[in-house]
């Protein structure tokens, strides 16, 4: 299959893998763009192979369970890949989870927001229900800082379910920029002293109008600034923030960039939460295979667009464009596989967008 060995060509300069493992996870690449869906017994219907239907889905449960992936080298060839020094990034971090069965899988991810959807760096399950704790939340965090520096980061995005002492003061330590969302029953000590909740604070706040307070006050026992908005539909949205506040609101809003990334990684385009995995570590692998098929169906749509740009969709949001890079690309290398028309220089061209002039440090890390 020409598809299969021109990508493990260019595969094998990023993961740096033996040739029979390779080999299995372009395969299992291609097969995921052609039946959309992480359910390996579907894989294992696309997998192109001689072998009997079973022996292919053993292989594809055997390659999950059977080694450990160096997601710090993925980390590094997705980062150079979109955000070529010396850019500096939004860092958005977020769970997404779901049950199956009685199995709860439950995923902390950190992501970089980039033209509308966050890019995926760094994940972990969590073998747990519920919100993560600063341990998790600090150990995540310090697998960017750690290989890219806090120099790199012009802010930290987060939801309500991370705003805490902890972490506001373990990132002002690190000197690391953050608009993060409190709840609206959050304490606020003022410079008088006068101990108010976050929604008292803006009650005068109208619908569809915004405020911000250029003076500090203490939330969590740390000195922040404030930010908050009202909706059209009347939900108080709170930020704090230890940057001035001007543009405290529109920067938070770039957390949506990591809900378009879980959906374009369930429903709208690998259909996760089809996976019949459970064990941890498992699904830390097959994470990696999303990650990757996100990175190359992105990056091909960058391309794509270049020559032949996204129509905005006239209908129902004249600003808004019809699909997303990553569909765009998504849809393209689908049809590439599927339509035995389309010429197979078209998907020799999709392959080489995955290949980024590394710096002398990545290649020592696969050495």
């Amino acid at each position: 299959m020409k598809q299969s060995s021109e990508l493990q060509a260019m595969l094998k300069e990023i993961l740096g893998w033996n040739k029979a493992r390779l080999t299995c996870f372009t395969k299992m690449l291609l097969a995921l763009f052609a039946v959309r869906t992480v359910n390996l017994r579907e894989l294992a219907v696309a997998f192109c192979s001689d072998a009997l239907l079973d022996s292919r889905y053993k292989r594809l449960k055997r390659f999950f369970s059977n080694f450990k992936v160096d997601s710090g080298v993925i980390a590094i060839w997705i980062f150079n890949l979109f955000f070529p020094e010396p850019k500096k990034v939004y860092i958005i971090i977020d769970r997404t989870n779901w049950y199956w069965g009685k199995q709860k899988i439950n995923i902390f991810m950190l992501g970089i927001a980039y033209e509308g959807l966050a890019i995926p760096l760094y994940w972990r399950l969590l073998p747990k229900a519920g919100n993560s704790n600063f341990t998790e939340q600090q150990a995540l965090l310090n697998r960017f800082i750690t290989t890219f520096g806090t120099s790199r980061v012009v802010g930290l995005l987060a939801d309500r379910e991370f705003a805490s002492g902890e972490l506001f003061r373990w990132l002002n330590d690190k000197k690391v920029p953050f608009y993060i969302r409190i709840k609206e029953g959050s304490l606020i000590v003022s410079g008088n002293k006068k101990i108010l909740t976050a929604k008292q604070f803006f009650n005068e706040l109208k619908p569809k109008t915004s405020k911000e307070f250029l003076m500090t006050v203490k939330v969590f026992g740390q000195k922040v600034y404030l930010a908050g908005s009202r909706s059209e539909r009347g939900e108080l949205m709170i930020v704090a923030t230890n940057q001035l506040p001007q543009n405290a609101i529109p920067i938070y809003l770039r957390r949506w960039e990591i809900e378009m990334l879980f959906q374009s990684l369930k429903g709208r385009g690998f259909r996760f939460e089809e996976t019949r995995l459970t064990q941890l570590d498992r699904i830390e692998k097959l994470i990696l295979l999303l990650v990757i098929g996100f990175c190359w169906a992105h990056k091909v749509g960058e391309w794509r667009v270049i020559k032949k740009p996204i129509l905005f969709n006239r209908y129902i949001d004249s600003r808004r464009p019809q699909y997303s890079y990553f569909r765009y690309g998504f849809d393209l290398i689908r049809e590439a596989l599927l339509n035995p028309c389309r010429p197979f220089i078209a998907f020799r061209l999709f392959v080489k967008q995955i290949i980024y002039p590394f710096p002398a440090s990545f290649h020592r890390v696969l050495s």
